[in-house]
């Protein structure tokens, strides 16, 4: 099993499950894209590490993509490869890795308007590397690559919303806490008040709101090419309606989404998937 394989056989992660759905060639471009991201955001994360060598990391893996990779840095050079080979812009993959940079050091956000661009980085590159891989020919690919992007991140902000708590990161807007009348401090006490509950509510109406411009831009042409995001799509609907019919519980439980849900997302995509295979 190649490192990439193996770096996301373990994550059990839902994009790694939704690419599945993928035929082979194009499934094993894009573990090797899945095992880049996990392996940056898992550096970023580990506090196992001192700050320096993270940093010190994560800068090598950036020159790797703008020089050469280091020596015996299988991963690198199949990155490498990748991105030469689907001539994927290396802004695109630049950016994945500063903002795993940007986590080293948290920092809050004022405005939507300042996390926005943290959010391109670590999310909507992340979509448009993986519209080219899935063979997207149409640069509105890009547009529906950016809502959905933006919506499975901040999807993941709002359930993390305790984990980064405890590693000092905060990333809902700081506006949007005084919206409700809410600081720092509050979150910090992990009470599910009813101005927390109204913060969240207004955050996951947000989210709604970018899968419906996400399904608005999707390029028809493309639409099998996109099977496997569309899957991605339903699952983080599904975790989003978890949480909020639970009450945004987030303090207290890690949502995940049933394996019988992600099947079925799974099973109501694979005639586009098996679609864009005979296109192919």
């Amino acid at each position: 099993m190649s490192e990439a394989a193996e770096i996301t056989r373990r994550a059990k992660s839902n994009l790694a499950f939704a690419l599945r759905i993928l035929p082979p060639r194009q499934r094993r471009d894009t573990i090797v894209f899945y095992a880049f991201c996990r392996t940056l955001d898992d550096l970023a994360d580990d506090d196992t590490l001192p700050l320096t060598e993270r940093r010190m990391r994560l800068a090598q893996w950036r020159d790797a993509l703008t020089s050469a990779p280091a020596e015996g840095a299988s991963l690198q050079r199949s990155v490498v490869e990748l991105q030469q080979r689907h001539r994927i812009p290396i802004g695109l993959l630049t950016a994945v890795v500063d903002g795993c940079l940007a986590d080293l050091e948290p920092r809050r956000f004022a405005a939507w308007n300042e996390l926005d661009p943290y959010i391109g980085q670590v999310a909507c590159a992340v979509g448009r590397v993986s519209a080219r891989l899935f063979g997207c020919k149409d640069p509105a690919a890009d547009a529906y690559a950016d809502a959905l992007g933006r919506a499975l991140q901040l999807t993941n902000i709002l359930r993390d919303i305790g984990e980064d708590l405890d590693r000092g990161r905060l990333y809902l807007p700081l506006e949007d806490l005084e919206r409700f009348g809410l600081d720092e401090a509050d979150l910090a006490r992990r009470e599910a008040s009813p101005a927390f509950l109204r913060l969240m509510a207004f955050e996951a109406d947000r989210v709604e709101a970018f899968h419906r411009e996400a399904r608005a831009v999707l390029p028809a042409s493309d639409r099998p090419a996109l099977a496997p995001a569309l899957v991605m799509a339903d699952i983080y609907t599904s975790l989003l309606a978890c949480m909020r019919n639970d009450g945004f519980r987030v303090f207290r439980t890690r949502y995940r989404v049933p394996s019988a849900t992600k099947f079925a997302a799974l099973a109501r995509h694979l005639p586009l998937a098996l679609r864009a295979r005979l296109r192919g």
